[in-house]
Parts: C-alpha cells; structure tokens; sequence
C-alpha cells in the first residue's frame, strides 16, 4: 500500500529512524569516512573499538565529531511526513541506533522533533531493543514507526503502524508480514544508474591515448591486448573517482553541483562505493596481470598512485597540478607502449 489513510489519534506518536530514512546516508558510516579523512591512523583502533561493542564503537567515532547534520542529504518525503504529524499535532520523535549525541545533534537541526534517543551506555537501539524501548515510552501500538531496513521487523510489529521508506521489495515484504498496517513510501530508485553516474565514464576518453602508439606504428595486432590495458586505466580511474568521492562528502555537498553527485545525493551507499572501489581494482589488476607487460604494471601503478594523490591533494596546488596532469597523459602514451609493445 502506498498512501497513507487519514490520521485517526493525534495521540500516536510518529517515530522515525535516522540512517537510512530521515538521512538518505548512514552517519555511522559518514563518521568512518570522516576519520580515514583527518586521522587515517585512528582506523587502526577499530578492531579495538568494535570488540567494546556497536554502541561503543559509535561513541568513540562521534567521540571524534559529530557528522554535521547540514550536510547529510535529507529526505525531503520523510520531513513532509513529520511537518504534517506536527501540524495534527502529534508527538514526534527521532529514535536511531546512531550514538544519542549524533541523534540530538540531527534533531536540533531540524527542529522537527519533541524528543530524540539514540544508542548509549551499552545499549544499541536497534531491532528488539529498540522496540522494546519504543513499547515502554510509547505503549503498545502507541505509535508509528518509519524504517528502512529488515532490522526493524520487530519495530514495525510492535508500531501500530508500519512504513518503510525508500526500502527494497524484500524489506518491504518483511514489513507486511510483521504489521498487516504497513506503508511504502519513496520506492527506492534502480541504482545502475547511479552507479555508472559515479564512474564517470565521460572521463574515460583520456585514456583513449592508450591506442596512440599502436595506431602510430600501425600493429594492428596488438589492438586487442590495448583494448584490454584500455579497459584497466578506465577501472582503475572509476575507482580513484569513487574513492575521491567518498572522502570528499562534506566538500561536495556544500557545492552547488557536486551536491547532485550519487554518494553526495545519497543515490548510493558508503558501502556500496567501496564495493565497487574494490571491484573495479581488482578486475583492472586481473586485466594488467593480462596484459603480462612489466613495465605496463609499473605505469598504471604509477598511474594509480598519481590520480589518487592528484584527487585528494594534487589538483589544489596550481603549478603541481598542470605538471601532474601533463605527467598522467605521458603515463597514458606510454602505457599504450608498454602494452603493445611498441617503441615510441
């Protein structure tokens, strides 16, 4: 079902889940971002932190900073939701695993909702400790519920109402059989768009001088083991970009364009993106193992390092950014060379 019925009970308080449903992204996974960011050797004491417990471990990242609630992409359907229970005045809260001090901070931003808990003290607000929470502040069926994830099933049973908010058919499912009053609202948008948006294929064209050296010396021969060095550099480049992307989150959202960006805009997961990061590296390493030319290994290893530096630091320095540009078209040449081989 898809649209909600008239409010019968002002009493009813309307709860709603932070990642994933207020915010299109998940702090907990902005606040690893932001600290591989600004201390990229603090990520060294996860382990540590993590076998204190969930709750813990958020509590030491917001520790270090609160995501800043301006700039997590907001659901603009959700905050509707809100401002209408408000408007019937109905009791609004915001009730997230996330660490309480992050949960507070994204409340008071908003300024949508009479009450805000999140995780604390050893207790991870999350599925039935969650529920049972919301139960004893609410009563049964005291309230409805907006979630986003399979983790709530025993939310959405104890809410009187359940709605789900930009979930997948199977977390959809699961609402409907855990509350027979469910609700979808914001269907989730297919991600292969987005996904190919991040990779930024137009980009790729640079790396079309790959076939510069063999077309010079006219070994159409060696066309084949180009095209496959071809397809490494674009790998490899989307999965600079993407990485670029993900540390850049708070930066890109500030900016008028970049804020449409797919992991700016929230079209795609932190997790996601390192997935696909991971994936595009591994097969662009898979096609250079291919390519079986030593000296090509060493220049898109060379070719790596200088776009990950020029993404993060590079491009910010005038003079070094014209060299290190001018150097990454040479590497392409010469790559093209290498994978051939021909002598340039």
């Amino acid at each position: 079902m898809d649209e909600l019925s008239p409010t019968e009970d002002p009493s009813i308080a309307l709860v709603v889940d932070l990642d994933g449903t207020l915010s299109r992204t998940d702090t907990l996974h902005e606040a690893l971002l932001g600290l591989a960011t600004r201390e990229p050797l603090a990520l060294l004491k996860l382990p540590l932190w993590l076998s204190e417990g969930r709750a813990e471990l958020k509590a030491h990242l917001v520790d270090r900073g609160v995501v800043d609630p301006e700039t997590l992409p907001m659901s603009p359907g959700v905050i509707a939701m809100v401002t209408a229970a408000r408007e019937e005045g109905r009791p609004t809260a915001l009730v997230s695993a996330a660490d309480h001090r992050q949960v507070t901070a994204v409340a008071e931003a908003t300024g949508l909702f009479d009450e805000a808990y999140g995780s604390a003290e050893g207790l991870n607000l999350k599925g039935t400790e969650k529920a049972a929470f919301l139960t004893n502040r609410y009563g049964p069926a005291g309230f409805d519920y907006l979630g986003d994830s399979a983790a709530d099933a025993p939310v959405w049973k104890a809410a009187r109402r359940a709605i789900t908010v930009g979930a997948s058919r199977h977390v959809r499912q699961v609402a409907e059989g855990a509350n027979p009053a469910a609700h979808h609202v914001e269907p989730p948008e297919g991600r292969a768009w987005a996904m190919l948006r991040a990779m930024r294929p137009h980009q790729w064209s640079k790396n079309l001088l790959l076939f510069l050296p063999v077309l010079a010396a006219q070994d159409l021969g060696s066309f084949p083991t180009v095209l496959i060095a071809f397809v490494a550099f674009c790998l490899t480049a989307s999965a600079v970009y993407v990485i670029n992307d993900l540390l850049d989150l708070p930066a890109d959202r500030a900016h008028p364009r970049k804020r449409n960006r797919p992991f700016a805009a929230g079209d795609l997961s932190a997790v996601t993106g390192i997935a696909m990061a991971a994936v595009f590296l591994l097969v662009a390493l898979i096609l250079t193992v291919i390519v079986g030319s030593p000296r090509f290994i060493a220049l898109i290893g060379i070719y790596f390092g200088l776009t990950f530096l020029y993404s993060l630091w590079l491009k910010r320095e005038l003079l070094i950014d014209v060299v290190t540009l001018a150097g990454l078209y040479t590497i392409r040449i010469g790559a093209g060379a290498a994978a051939a081989p021909v002598t340039l």
